[in-house]
């Protein structure tokens, strides 16, 4: 899994390649100056704040990087007095993971019980793994426009099946009748979750936990 460190590591990272400071990089991509200031990365009760997604998609249009090379700056620095501040890390290694598009996932036979990938009919997608990354994780397709603005057809999305998900985690969830969305966990009970929807053209949801096949957490978004 990605980690809060790595994520803000790969920024600074970012604005040292483009010989920028965070502000700078933040200023570039249209946002707020202080958007990535270190004061910003925890909240006044010590709790962590990560980047958004859309901001993460903004720096990386305004700068020309890839999400390739973006993740690759998570990896540690060379240490070698040669290298050049800002200098590029080699890319860790690529891994196969499976690929599923969400109207496919809504089919009986592409899951086991803890909603784990399993059967046959995956596609598979090349995504750069951390030693320290749980096996099981899997991708998903967007299709159609129902999780606008934040994200759209052909995106895809990282997924962590059995982590532990905490209230306003993004998460993708299947129930018993095949349905399968992305939301936001509001809340969850011991009978039910409470589920906001990214677009606001759609209604929030309230599902008894009988009804929910699995749910698991969206730990990154091609985009």
């Amino acid at each position: 899994m990605l980690s809060h460190k790595q994520i803000w590591e790969a920024i600074d990272r970012l604005a040292e390649r483009h010989e920028l400071t965070p502000s700078g990089l933040a200023r570039r991509a249209g946002l707020d100056p202080t958007s990535f200031n270190k004061s910003k990365r925890l909240s006044a009760d010590g709790r962590l704040r990560w980047p958004s997604t859309e901001s993460i998609a903004k720096v990386l249009d305004a700068t020309g990087a890839s999400m390739e090379q973006f993740l690759a700056f998570m990896q540690p620095a060379a240490s070698s007095a040669g290298e050049r501040i800002g200098e590029r890390a080699a890319p860790p290694p690529g891994s196969a993971i499976p690929l599923l598009g969400f109207a496919q996932a809504g089919a009986g036979g592409f899951f086991d019980d803890g909603g784990f990938p399993a059967g046959h009919g995956w596609d598979v997608v090349e995504f750069p793994t951390n030693p320290s990354q749980k096996s099981g994780i899997y991708a998903l397709e967007v299709q159609g426009e129902s999780m606008m603005p934040l994200y759209r057809d052909g995106d895809v999305l990282i997924v962590e099946p059995g982590a532990q998900v905490r209230r306003n985690d993004r998460v993708v969830v299947r129930t018993g009748a095949g349905e399968v969305m992305a939301k936001v966990l509001l809340r969850q009970s011991s009978r039910s979750i409470e589920l906001m929807s990214l677009n606001p053209e759609h209604p929030n949801r309230t599902l008894d936990l009988a009804d929910v096949d699995w749910i698991a957490r969206i730990i990154w978004a091609s985009q």
